[in-house]
C-alpha cells in the first residue's frame, strides 16, 4: 500500500512503499521505497500521511527492475593451489555492488 511520508533527507514529502517497522531509541522508524526516488529511507512514524485518491492514481517515476542477465561474480580463493579465480557467486556481495554502482553514475 502506498502512503505519503516525509523525508528529512529530501527535506520533501513522498510518495513511499512500507518495507519494514524498528524499534529504536523509544520511537518507530519505517524502512521505506520511495517510489519517484527509487531510494530507501528510514521515515518516523510520525511523518507518515494517509495519500488522497489523485496521488495514489499517477504513475511512479522510478521502478524496481533487475537486470537481464547479468550473475554476480566473485574472487574464489584456493589456498593449496595460489592463485585466485574469478567465478560465479550465490548472490552479490557488497563490494560488487558497490563496484556497479560506482559504474552507472
Amino acid at each position: 500500500q502506498v502512503c505519503v511520508v516525509f523525508s528529512e533527507e529530501l527535506q520533501c514529502w513522498c510518495r513511499a512503499v512500507i518495507q519494514s517497522v524498528h524499534h529504536h531509541t523509544g520511537r518507530h522508524q519505517l524502512r521505506c521505497f520511495l517510489v519517484d526516488y527509487a531510494k530507501y529511507s528510514f521515515v518516523e512514524s510520525e511523518n507518515i500521511r494517509v495519500p488522497v485518491k489523485l496521488c495514489t492514481k499517477l504513475p511512479y517515476r522510478a521502478k524496481k527492475c533487475c537486470l537481464y542477465c547479468i550473475k554476480p561474480l566473485t574472487l574464489h580463493l584456493d589456498f593449496c593451489e595460489g592463485p585466485a579465480k574469478i567465478g560465479p557467486a550465490i548472490r552479490w556481495d557488497t563490494a560488487a555492488i558497490w563496484h556497479f554502482q560506482n559504474l552507472l553514475k
